[in-house]
C-alpha cells in the first residue's frame, strides 16, 4: 500500500512538473518572439542593445528553471526507483528467512 501511495505522489508531482514545464516553454516562446521583434523594433541602438540584453537574460532564467524541475523530477524518480528496490530486498529477506528456517513458525508442544 505504501509503495503504491508514494507511486501516485511521484506521479502527481511528475504531472505538476510536467505543466510547469509547459507554462516555462510557452513563456520561453514568447520571450524568444520578443527578441526576434527587437531587431525590426524602430528604437535606437543603445536601446536595442539594452533590450536583448534584458530579453536573453530572462531567457536564461527561464531555461534554467526548467532545467531545476527537469533535475528534481528526475531525482524523485531516482528516489521512488530506490525505495521500491529496497522494499523488494526487504521481502526477499523475509521470504528468505521463512524458507531458511520453517521451524521457526511451528508451534512446539512440551
Amino acid at each position: 500500500m505504501q509503495v503504491s501511495l508514494s507511486s501516485s505522489t511521484g506521479t502527481a508531482a511528475s504531472s505538476a512538473a510536467a505543466s510547469d514545464i509547459a507554462k516555462l516553454q510557452k513563456q520561453l516562446m514568447s520571450l524568444v518572439d520578443e527578441l526576434k521583434s527587437v531587431a525590426t523594433s524602430d528604437m535606437d541602438a543603445k536601446a536595442k542593445t539594452e533590450k536583448v540584453k534584458l530579453l536573453q537574460s530572462q531567457i536564461q532564467m527561464v531555461q534554467a528553471q526548467i532545467s531545476a524541475i527537469q533535475r528534481a523530477r528526475q531525482q524523485a524518480q531516482q528516489e521512488v526507483q530506490s525505495r521500491k528496490a529496497e522494499a523488494a530486498s526487504a521481502q526477499r529477506r523475509t521470504t528468505e528467512r521463512q524458507t531458511t528456517n520453517p521451524g521457526s513458525q511451528l508451534d512446539t508442544f512440551a
